[in-house]
């Protein structure tokens, strides 16, 4: 039996914040991320606790059982592949995809998934340099840091971003930070720990800390 919209957008909300902080998932982090109203939340956990999903005691926060993981990472490898489609193949841009694709991660058809996926030729990143689960659910690890813990002079690599916000996209857009960038960290400012960095395409930016938290870079360059 296939699950509810909702109940999927739950386990994926909570796989994603159980990443960030496996501890402490609370009903307030959900209302946060998914914008409803917190008894809205206290239901839903307590359906998908009945349901085997998740293992919830009120005011103690939640977690997946192996059963909600496995269905959260369905719909995140559903989510990132058709991401990667609309980008390579409709020629949309990198901040355009996100709400296509969260309508599309729910259609329920394995062979369609699967088809999608051999047709890119199993991508294992999203255009956002987010991990693509395999149809196994096993997702590729690499080693990365944020920008912002670069010091001067290393060289690096642009792999991803933590904000996928509609604005943050755009912004980078507009100053040419994307994947696969180059960026040389020229010098960081004591004040407010900005960064003037060096792209590849020889072009010197000031950017705000906040926007380096953002950057996932790694491979450091000679």
């Amino acid at each position: 039996m296939s699950n509810s919209k909702a109940e999927e957008d739950y386990l994926k909300a909570i796989y994603k914040l159980s990443k960030l902080d496996p501890n402490n998932v609370s009903t307030n982090s959900i209302v946060e991320i998914l914008d409803v109203k917190p008894p809205t939340v206290s239901n839903m956990l307590q359906k998908l606790k009945e349901k085997n999903f998740a293992q919830y005691t009120r005011y103690k926060g939640v977690s997946l059982t192996k059963s909600g993981e496995e269905i959260a990472l369905k719909v995140i490898r559903k989510h990132r592949l058709w991401e990667t489609f609309l980008v390579e193949k409709f020629d949309f841009n990198w901040d355009e995809v996100h709400v296509i694709a969260e309508q599309l991660e729910h259609v329920d058809s394995p062979e369609l998934i699967n088809r999608l996926d051999k047709f890119l030729d199993f991508p294992q990143f999203d255009p956002h340099g987010d991990p693509i689960p395999d149809k196994n659910g096993e997702i590729k690890k690499r080693y990365e840091k944020t920008l912002d813990n670069v010091k001067t002079s290393e060289h690096v690599l642009m792999v991803g971003v933590k904000d996928h916000s509609s604005d943050f996209l755009k912004y980078l857009e507009r100053m040419n930070l994307n994947l696969g960038v180059k960026i040389e960290v020229v010098e960081i400012t004591s004040y407010d720990k900005s960064l003037l960095i060096r792209t590849n395409q020889n072009k010197e930016i000031t950017i705000s800390n906040q926007v380096a938290k953002n950057i996932l870079i790694n491979s450091i360059l000679k």
